[in-house]
């Protein structure tokens, strides 16, 4: 969950949950929908761009219409879903899970078939799926993805109707997290061959698991909803009828809306926080998000391609940013300072219960240190045989934090790194997510949120070949650390959890990326709505047991 970035945040990511837009207000008027008919009113900051799970680019609330073997309750815990039960042999590389009697939105059944169905979709690369590279533990999934087996050969089977088996080419930790994940969910074969091309384009191009169903989506439209799945396995405690969502992409209309009972919950912006700090309907609905520059270490023009790869400059520009005057006094954040590319609260050690961030900073890497700076600036200017760099930061012009965020690092590096020009470019989130995937930019800001609770749902994005490194970063001391962990020590819980640490120290001391801020989203929540299930990373919102006083 994805969720996922400030360039190519999915309209999944975040239209299907409550959108990153900002407002905010203290009036607790009643809702224009009375309360006996259990209506959600929410707000959405982007258009959906498709409903099929297997080509998503985020599944922040899509646990709403769509389910899996589990389902994400309070806190992360694992919760009933699809399957009665799921066990693992004792080496955890074969996993069974026994299905319910469930049936889809069109009142066909769920079966196991229907789980290796979606599965095999996923990976066929003319699917052209965002996240087919979680199916890589998969027996066969990497080949498959690369287009070197046929997709009948993923580790899947159907034993029977209501038991399916996976295969795995290794124990890997977080699986039974990752099977609560909405892309790991069952799809109608007979639904995508009925549809075709459509399928997944309009809300009637479409067949739902979940508590609720998705209408009147026409795949451009700025007004859907979800109304209750009468065909769902546990409808009975389903309360809301109806979650209609409206596209607010201006904060202050937002803020509008809100104050005059049109919505029922709405984030705050960066400048609207800082007014509504003791409101008592604030809360704390923050997602393990990470801001971060990216650097494009294979970059088309050749001078910048050697700039970008100095160790030494890379470095300066990091001890440039003073971090905690960005997070909390620019961008009004509460979180603490930044440690490395994981952010805090996402996953703690099994052993000591220690959390990951507190493990993974190394000194004079992400501090703010200018005298350092200056100092590795010129020995990379000396080591390039310049002295002037011109560099240009792609960033997207439809986040509040990006746009503000852009202009302080500008101040900050050129004040700092004598012979710097910074060169901004702010486009449209969808313009600026195809420039990254092409390689067309010498530094980006970036977003990435967390899709399950474990350090290597943020470790495997700088990894050699995974989908997302748009920048290729590729260490080998840092790729040997992550396959180490994800491969070698992929049993043993401590030695895999020392791996990733050492893993992301390697990447602070090399700077293949350069943490920024991990983002806080506070959201005011009018007091009649009750039951919002909030999770830091994976399906981020489930109304499933939500209702209206």
């Amino acid at each position: 969950m994805k969720i996922r970035n400030i360039l190519g945040l999915s309209a999944v990511a975040v239209a299907l949950g409550v959108g990153l837009t900002a407002c905010g207000s203290k009036n607790n008027s009643q809702s224009s929908n009375d309360a006996k008919t259990q209506t959600l009113n929410l707000a959405a900051s982007t258009r959906l761009d498709t409903i099929d799970i297997s080509k998503a680019g985020g599944y922040g609330s899509t646990g709403n219409v769509y389910e899996s073997f589990y389902r994400l309750g309070e806190k992360g815990s694992i919760t009933p879903g699809l399957a009665t039960k799921g066990y693992s042999s004792k080496d955890g590389k074969t996993w069974t899970f026994k299905l319910r009697d469930a049936k889809f939105s069109d009142g066909s059944p769920i079966t196991a078939n229907d789980f290796v169905y979606s599965w095999r979709r996923t990976v066929t690369p003319s699917t052209k799926a965002q996240y087919a590279y979680l199916f890589n533990a998969v027996k066969n999934g990497d080949a498959i993805r690369s287009g070197k087996m046929n997709p009948d050969k993923l580790g899947i089977e159907a034993v029977d109707k209501h038991t399916v088996k996976i295969h795995l080419t290794k124990p890997v930790a977080y699986f039974k997290t990752l099977m609560a994940y909405p892309l790991f969910g069952p799809q109608s074969e007979a639904a995508v061959k009925k549809y075709g091309d459509k399928y997944g384009t309009n809300s009637k191009y479409m067949v739902y698991s979940g508590p609720f169903k998705m209408i009147n989506w026409n795949g451009t439209g700025d007004k859907w909803a979800y109304v209750k799945n009468n065909q769902y396995w546990d409808k009975k405690v389903v309360k809301l009828n109806r979650i209609n969502y409206s596209l607010v992409s201006n904060p202050a209309t937002s803020l509008n809306l809100y104050n005059q009972g049109s919505i029922d919950i709405t984030p705050l912006a960066t400048d609207q926080l800082k007014n509504y700090q003791n409101d008592p309907n604030l809360k704390d609905y923050s997602y393990s998000m990470i801001s971060y520059l990216r650097y494009n270490f294979n970059d088309k023009d050749a001078q910048k391609k050697a700039i970008i790869n100095n160790d030494n400059i890379r470095r300066a520009i990091s001890l440039s940013i003073n971090r905690s005057v960005l997070s909390q006094k620019v961008l009004y954040l509460k979180s603490d300072p930044i440690t490395g590319f994981v952010p805090k609260g996402l996953a703690r050690d099994p052993e000591t219960g220690k959390d990951f961030a507190d493990q993974q900073g190394v000194k004079d890497t992400l501090d703010y240190n200018p005298k350092l700076a200056k100092q590795l600036w010129n020995k990379g200017l000396k080591e390039l045989g310049v002295k002037n760099i011109s560099l240009n930061l792609l960033t997207s012009n439809e986040n509040a934090n990006s746009t503000v965020a852009t202009q302080y690092l500008k101040e900050q590096l050129e004040s700092n790194l004598s012979g710097l020009t910074l060169n901004l470019t702010s486009v449209p989130s969808k313009i600026a997510s195809q420039r990254e995937q092409s390689g067309d930019f010498d530094i980006s800001l970036d977003t990435w949120g967390g899709d399950f609770n474990d350090p290597i749902t943020f470790l495997q994005i700088p990894q050699r070949g995974t989908s997302y490194n748009y920048g290729k970063y590729d260490s080998k001391k840092y790729n040997d650390l992550v396959n180490k962990a994800e491969n070698v020590d992929s049993n043993d819980a401590g030695k895999r959890w020392q791996d990733l640490v050492n893993a992301s120290k390697e990447l602070n001391l090399t700077q293949g990326v350069s943490p920024l801020f991990q983002d806080d989203t506070y959201y005011l929540k009018q007091p009649k709505v009750e039951g919002v299930i909030h999770n830091t990373a994976g399906t981020q919102w489930s109304y499933k047991y939500t209702y209206i006083k």
